[in-house]
């Protein structure tokens, strides 16, 4: 889509250029590339109205008292004050297509501890914990269970500000 605004055309590459020619000389100042052809005609407004004044043929007339205004006529603050403009129009952007959901999948041991044990079991949280540090196939035996379970308690028996 070719919206064919004044001071911008597309690179092969999808990206969209603005640059103007300074008045009364043969050397053009670049207003920068973008990913949408409105931001890039909004910073050629900007600089065309600084440089050629409220006659200037824009792409967004209406816009003309809003645009910010560069400090000076330097191809520095007519870029900078370009750029601001062009940010304007950053969000009209179609939002992109959602990534695709990655899958992360449970072993079967996980989807049946979970399945067969209450949230709150220590049993399923150790298996888990055991194969996620390669420790597949361990099983728990009831005094394995109840000690780590009790040492997990006394640990947090005491709050920070205790010690």
């Amino acid at each position: 889509m070719d919206p064919n605004y004044r001071g911008v055309r597309k690179r092969k590459w999808g990206k969209w250029v603005s640059e103007i020619r300074e008045p009364g000389k043969k050397t053009r100042i670049w207003l920068g590339s973008y990913h949408l052809p409105e931001m890039a005609a909004a910073a050629y407004d900007v600089a065309a109205l600084h440089l050629r004044g409220p006659d200037a043929r824009l792409n967004f007339p209406d816009l003309a008292d809003s645009f910010p205004r560069p400090a000076s006529s330097s191809p520095d603050h007519i870029q900078a004050a370009a750029h601001m403009a062009a940010l304007r129009f950053a969000n009209t952007k179609p939002p992109e297509p959602a990534p695709a959901p990655v899958r992360v999948g449970l072993s079967a041991s996980q989807i049946q501890a979970i399945n067969e044990s209450p949230l709150d079991s220590p049993t399923m949280w150790m298996q888990m914990a055991a194969e996620a540090l390669s420790l597949e196939g361990h099983e728990w035996d009831d005094d394995e269970e109840y000690n780590y379970y009790n040492n997990m308690q006394h640990h947090h028996d005491h709050s920070i500000w205790d010690y």
